[in-house]
């Protein structure tokens, strides 16, 4: 019995000895662990008490970013003590900025000489040109001007609660194209996509804030924030817009109040595309021509936008050229519906050939970024960067200007991230709140309020004037759903008309000429050498007339 029991004793000594080893690995690892995060917490603690506003700016810090602090500033000897860096994504411009101090620089102006932006005291942007009244209303710091001369709605009916059978739907749409597949109303919101574009100009002050700047650097930076500005609008909005018939039509004249004046027109149905003009009188044209190439992956759609987007400033020659990003509408069959924007977008300027590099990184449940992040460069012509970009693309973006860059330290696979000095960012834009109610008013900005509501003088083809989409906006989506198919078929018999024409044509040995759009005319672009639908003008003289014999029979 002893025997068996000294036998019994020394299996089970050496199974808990190999479990008491295990145990004492598992806590070495997670000593290791928590004195990696302990120092991170430290470097962190350490920038935020030499950037007192650094809470308030940025609400998530990489902690790939934070472990970089000291060793980077170790080797800045020759810097003050206080003096914070932070490394710039090589590849994609993220990163984050400290607030630094520009007196100390002054005292050490020697150092400078190698800064991509120059000495601090070039940081000599207005602060009435950056100021504006983004805690008010949309309208608040117009008001101050100019007292609009119309009354806007500022509400409309609120949505009804119509239950739908999504997947009923769902299950016949996966890998089709969007524009192909007949959807209910119960998916869209009462507006059209070309309207959704005009939502573009919702901070169109961005623009006029643009062409008073002399610089086209800093030029750069409110264009810029403007490219961002126009995402803003679509974090809560994942119903879908109308699609527009071929040949319809979206104005919007607020050149008495706001000082622009749009005209959106529906040049192409498959693929889909629009044509859209800007003209503003104080200083600046915009023109874009968007098609919209979008597919349905059974979890998620994705919405791709291609085209270019023009903007000119005709008192300093400056223009500028950029696209769109990918929108991605998650949970498409089970779960919340939520938007998210990402990619990346390079703004050129033709004729200074400044350069901005901006990423939209896009949402991971396992990142430590903060949400919808938006983060860019500024270069001139030589590459040298003088201004980083930070932000959300739903909420504000500010610019900091670059008083020293250099070559960090090396990352685990040998690449160098480059360094960058900053003097404190300034606020570019920042979002405008939403009106009260909106979320049963399909979380509508003050603007997109106004842009359905009835206008007569309008042309026959305008957007305001759709039935379908008319019906929806007072609740009746029952009737909306007919009218919708009505105008649907009533637009496939008149693609089916010219197809035939265009084969009796073929026939005969004729050319066909096809569908023209009304106000555009399609050219080849001077500065990209791509063909694009540009205004061929016309509209605002007939509106003045009230002379809309040209426009055709679409609803």
């Amino acid at each position: 019995a002893c025997r068996d029991f000294l036998e019994l004793a020394e299996t089970h000594s050496r199974k808990w000895h190999r479990a008491l080893q295990y145990e004492r690995e598992q806590r070495v690892r997670l000593e290791e662990t928590i004195e990696q995060l302990a120092k991170q917490h430290n470097s962190l603690e350490r920038a935020c008490r030499g950037a007192p506003g650094l809470s308030s700016n940025t609400t998530g810090i990489p902690t790939s970013i934070k472990g970089n602090v000291q060793a980077v500033k170790g080797e800045a000897s020759d810097e003050d003590e206080e003096t914070e860096y932070f490394d710039a994504m090589e590849d994609a411009p993220a990163f984050i900025t400290v607030t630094t101090d520009p007196k100390q620089h002054r005292r050490s102006g020697s150092n400078l000489s190698s800064a991509s932006g120059g000495h601090p005291e070039d940081w000599h942007l207005d602060d009435n040109v950056f100021h504006s009244s983004h805690e008010g209303s949309y309208y608040d710091s117009k008001r101050k001007d100019v007292l609009p001369k119309k009354r806007r709605r500022t509400r409309i009916p609120d949505k009804p609660n119509y239950s739908l059978n999504l997947w009923s739907i769902m299950k016949n749409c996966i890998g089709k194209e969007l524009s192909k597949i007949p959807m209910p109303v119960n998916f869209n919101e009462p507006l059209s996509m070309l309207q959704r574009l005009t939502e573009d100009l919702e901070y169109h002050e961005l623009l006029d804030k643009a062409a008073k700047c002399e610089n086209p650097i800093e030029q750069m930076c409110f264009v810029a924030a403007f490219s961002v500005s126009s995402y803003s609008t679509t974090v809560h909005r994942t119903a879908k817009p109308f699609n527009p018939l071929l040949g319809e039509t979206f104005e919007l004249d607020r050149l008495d109040d706001l000082g622009f004046r749009s005209i959106c027109e529906q040049v192409s149905h498959h693929p889909p595309a629009a044509a859209h003009h800007v003209y503003s009188k104080n200083g600046w044209t915009l023109w874009q021509e968007i098609t919209i190439a979008s597919k349905f992956r059974g979890k998620y759609l994705s919405i791709m936008p291609l085209g270019d987007i023009h903007l000119d400033f005709p008192s300093s020659g400056n223009h500028y050229v950029w696209k769109k990003v990918t929108s991605t509408v998650h949970n498409i069959i089970v779960g919340k519906l939520w938007i998210d924007q990402s990619g990346d977008i390079e703004i050129t300027n033709y004729k200074t050939k400044d350069k901005c590099q901006m990423k939209f990184t896009p949402y991971s449940y396992f990142s430590r970024d903060i949400a919808r992040k938006v983060t860019g460069v500024v270069t001139d012509a030589n590459g040298k960067a003088h201004y980083v970009l930070s932000g959300t693309w739903d909420e504000k973006m500010e610019c900091a200007k670059i008083v020293q860059s250099s070559q960090g330290n090396g990352s685990g696979e040998g690449k160098q991230k480059t360094v960058y000095q900053t003097l404190p960012p300034k606020l570019l834009w920042k979002k405008y709140p939403l009106p009260d109610n909106a979320e049963n008013m399909y979380f509508f900005s003050e603007l997109a309020l106004t842009l359905n509501e009835p206008d007569d003088s309008t042309a026959p083809t305008d957007s305001r004037h759709r039935p379908d989409q008319r019906l929806m906006e007072n609740g009746k989506w029952d009737e909306a759903n007919v009218e919708k198919q009505r105008l649907e078929e009533k637009q496939r018999a008149v693609r089916r008309r010219r197809e035939a024409e265009a084969a009796e044509a073929l026939e005969e040995g004729n050319d066909y000429e096809g569908y023209q759009p009304l106000w555009f005319e399609r050219k080849v672009d001077s500065f990209t050498g791509e063909l694009m639908c540009v205004y061929k003008g016309g509209y605002w003289e007939c509106k003045e007339k009230q002379d809309w014999s040209n426009c055709p029979d679409i609803f």
